[in-house]
Formats: structure tokens, C-alpha cells, sequence
């Protein structure tokens, strides 16, 4: 897939020209994976750069006054612009102006049909626990499937926590354990029995089912979409 650059906006040449058709490059290709209804990691690639051009729009006044200043870099945990000096110019400014407002616009249209989809997924899900759930739900198996296939897909997760900026957030890791075909054997309590007799690391495990009755691409859309859905479903229970 083609990429951008952090800071592509304001690299090498600025002119308004050739950086609609670098941006249109990328977003062609991403749209493309979108029509695949393949979410990730495209979504989050361009949510990102709009971010990062939105983080320089709203700095253009401390811009305006620190002149002359050249954008060198930007500090991703901390959104800080960083500049070396140079001689002012008011066209080249322009010309980025004229870049950002297109491309904001331009990347906002984008992520709007990515989050179409994204939506539709999410609201389709249905998250159930699995037999009896024990106090710590850090860890256990997740069973993902398409109500209208027969395979479970079986993913092991961790939760873990961590801080930024007096924050707490929670990241979800998950790794794929196996394939079971649903059948009178093959229930989710028998899927969990066999799982706890054969992976011993984890003799009490929290399970959660997580359903949909779309079809959709399990590792770039329902898989990721299933994640962020679970962690706000152990943050509201």
C-alpha cells in the first residue's frame, strides 16, 4: 500500500499541484480496500495523517507569529511542532494553506466511508459471556463468528493498561489459537472445556462470544472492529 509520510505535507517541493496527486495517489489505493470493505490498518492510517494536519491548521497562528520558522518534524505522542529557521515567505504559506484546506476536506470524505462501514459492523455485534466469568477478565479467549458461517474463529487476548498524559487507557492484544467448525459437538462450552484442558497457562479463563450476521474480512475489518468493541464492553460491565 502506498504511504505518506508524517509530514508529507510540507516535504521537498511545496506546491499545490503535485501534492493533490501524491494525496489522491494514496487515498485511491485506500478506497480501493475500503471498496474490498478492508478497514485496517488503512482507517487508522488516514485518521492519522487528518490528525496531523488538523494539529498544524490549529497551530498556524503560533506559526504566524514565530516567523520565519520551516516545519522540520512532528512529535507524535505529543503533537509538537518542531521548526528550524528560515526565510519568511508568505506565497509558501499560502501554498500550504491551500494544500491543508484540500486535503483536510479531501481525507474527511474518506474517512467518512471507511466509518460507514466501520459503523455498520459495530452495531451489528453482539458480545456474551461464555459459561461462568471470573473476577479478573484480563485475560481468556475471545470466539469470533459469522452467524451465518459455520467457523469459530478462536483468538486468546490480554488486557494491559498504561498512562499518557494523566490518562488511563486500555490496549487489547489478541492472538490467534485456532478454527473450530460449529457443530452439536463443537459448542462454544465444549470449545471452552477443550481450550482449558489443553492450554493449562490459563485454567480459569474469561470467554466472551462475539457475533455478527455480516460477512466481512475477518483480520483487516471484524477483528479489529471486535476489539475496540469488547474493551468498551469490560469498560461498561
Amino acid at each position: 500500500m502506498k504511504t505518506l509520510s508524517e509530514t508529507w505535507f510540507a516535504d521537498g517541493f511545496i506546491d499545490f499541484e503535485l501534492k493533490k496527486y501524491t494525496l489522491l495517489a494514496y487515498l485511491q489505493e485506500v478506497n480501493k480496500y475500503f471498496n474490498e470493505a478492508k478497514l485496517y490498518p488503512q482507517l487508522a492510517d488516514v485518521i492519522f495523517h487528518y490528525n496531523n494536519l488538523v494539529a498544524f491548521r490549529e497551530n498556524k497562528k503560533y506559526l504566524q507569529e514565530q516567523f520565519p520558522k520551516k516545519l522540520t518534524g512532528i512529535q507524535i505522542e505529543k503533537l509538537q511542532l518542531l521548526y528550524e529557521q528560515m526565510i519568511e515567505d508568505d506565497e509558501l504559506m499560502q501554498e500550504l494553506e491551500t494544500i491543508m484546506h484540500y486535503s483536510i476536506a479531501t481525507m474527511k470524505t474518506t474517512i467518512s466511508n471507511g466509518t460507514e462501514i466501520y459503523e455498520m459492523v459495530e452495531q451489528s455485534i453482539s458480545i456474551s459471556p461464555i459459561g461462568i466469568i471470573p473476577l479478573d477478565t484480563r485475560e481468556g479467549y475471545l470466539f469470533l463468528r459469522n452467524t451465518n458461517a459455520k467457523q469459530t474463529k478462536v483468538y486468546q487476548y490480554r488486557l494491559s493498561f498504561f498512562e499518557r498524559h494523566d490518562e488511563q487507557y486500555r490496549t487489547l492484544k489478541t492472538n490467534f489459537v485456532d478454527s473450530w467448525i460449529s457443530n452439536i459437538v463443537n459448542t462454544y462450552e465444549n470449545i471452552k472445556g477443550e481450550l482449558i484442558r489443553n492450554k493449562t497457562e490459563l485454567p480459569n479463563p474469561a470467554v466472551y462470544s462475539i457475533e455478527t450476521n455480516l460477512s466481512y474480512p475477518v483480520e483487516e475489518t471484524f477483528l479489529p472492529i471486535a476489539k475496540r468493541s469488547f474493551v468498551k464492553f469490560l469498560s461498561a460491565a
